[in-house]
């Protein structure tokens, strides 16, 4: 591709004033690890990989399964029995041949996380269950990285960046991880489709700001409540 063409395609983000030029390049110079290909990965991959992330990384060890598509949207009937992440791979070289996608065909564990991790300057997770979660917050404490988290459940979702030039971190605001068991999960309770496209969008807003070098608020969460159309950030 022509750096006319590059151009071409990244310049809506370029006429931005705040991105410009030197925006779009910090963009496609970054790395950024997505955790989880399914609902949240799903919209985060698709955008991220649109707005030219150069490096873009996938951890998921799951199969596209018929169930996923009523929100995976990068997936496809086709793609059910396939791994996720190949799946995700199939859909952004379709979408832009120019992004580097890694896809990561395992489960991030206490064994192979600091590996995985250290080689992206972002990680933005995506996981469904409070064991990856903050055995990822965890990690990118241990490694000095940026860390843009975000979950859903049914209606609400949640989204903050934490660990990023010094900010607080998961544990400063749930210190210890409640038990996988005892909390609700899409398998059991469901998701309305569009929500994670809501808060995936929203997390790859937040990982884009940071490359650029934007502000984001930091050691706030913010709390998305869809139903009744409600949008609250708290400070911790």
């Amino acid at each position: 591709m022509t750096s006319e063409d590059t151009f071409k395609r990244y310049s809506r983000q370029i006429f931005i004033e705040e991105v410009g030029l030197e925006g779009q390049k910090r963009i496609m110079g970054s790395k950024v690890l997505v955790i989880g290909a399914g609902g949240l990965g799903s919209p985060i991959i698709q955008y991220l990989s649109a707005a030219g992330v150069g490096t873009l990384g996938a951890a998921d060890f799951d199969l596209v399964e018929l169930h996923n598509l009523n929100r995976q949207i990068i997936h496809t009937e086709n793609s059910v029995g396939t791994a996720k992440v190949k799946s995700a791979k199939n859909f952004v070289e379709n979408l832009n041949r120019q992004i580097n996608f890694v896809a990561i065909e395992q489960k991030i564990n206490s064994a192979n996380a600091a590996e995985i991790l250290s080689q992206y300057d972002i990680i933005v997770d995506g996981s469904d269950n409070f064991s990856t979660r903050y055995l990822v917050n965890d990690t990118c404490v241990k490694l000095k990285k940026t860390l843009v988290y975000g979950s859903i459940l049914g209606f609400s979702g949640q989204l903050a960046v934490f660990n990023h030039k010094g900010s607080k971190n998961l544990r400063d605001i749930f210190p210890d991880p409640p038990f996988d068991e005892d909390v609700p999960d899409c398998d059991s309770l469901g998701v309305l489709g569009a929500l994670p496209g809501i808060i995936g969008s929203m997390m790859a807003l937040q990982t884009l700001k940071i490359i650029t070098e934007l502000p984001v608020n930091l050691n706030q969460i913010t709390l998305v409540d869809t139903f009744n159309w409600r949008f609250q950030t708290i400070d911790f």
